[in-house]
């Protein structure tokens, strides 16, 4: 037990920060034109949905825009992460919901499986992430691969080519392909 325990904290120790400070840059401008663009388009998703018969929206695209308002020019936060992440993680979790109901292994593969094709494919978008878990979970049917998803996310990377480059000092995006 005692031997376990060194390791245990060895472990631990190893794992500890190196101390540095966070990359990441403060900024009240571009705070507010994250805001704004965050604001921007849930509104614009919401009210799509409130007056169509189509759901616009899901909560992954929540933590979307905070990636390409508040990071955009993170490689997760560009056009073909948003759109292709978004298109194969729901796309896994609907094949998998659909080929095997729901449950607890099904979710667990959806996500597995939408983790390792979006790196292998180069669309990493974290929030993407959690499509599977959306579509399971609903029972989602095959069209909420094209509403809300791909409507969704044209809107979200459209509206971040126009609120992000009113900014002068930002470049979005950084990379197409």
């Amino acid at each position: 037990m005692h031997t376990s325990f060194v390791r245990l904290t060895t472990k631990l120790k190893e794992m500890k920060a190196s101390g540095r400070r966070s990359p990441l840059t403060i900024s009240l401008p571009k705070a507010a034109w994250g805001v704004f663009g965050g604001f921007t388009v849930i509104f614009l998703l919401s009210m799509l949905t409130e007056k169509s018969d189509f759901v616009w929206i899901m909560a992954p695209f929540g933590a979307t825009c905070v990636l390409v308002f508040g990071i955009w020019d993170s490689p997760l936060s560009q056009p073909r992460n948003v759109i292709g992440g978004h298109l194969i993680s729901t796309g896994i979790g609907l094949l998998l919901y659909h080929l095997f109901g729901q449950g607890s292994l099904v979710m667990a593969a959806g996500v597995g499986l939408a983790i390792g094709l979006m790196m292998l494919t180069k669309t990493t978008h974290p929030p993407a992430g959690a499509d599977p878990l959306v579509v399971i979970m609903a029972g989602s049917t095959w069209s909420f691969l094209i509403n809300p998803v791909l409507l969704g996310t044209i809107i979200i990377v459209g509206m971040a080519l126009v609120i992000n480059n009113l900014d002068k000092s930002k470049k979005y995006p950084t990379f197409w392909r």
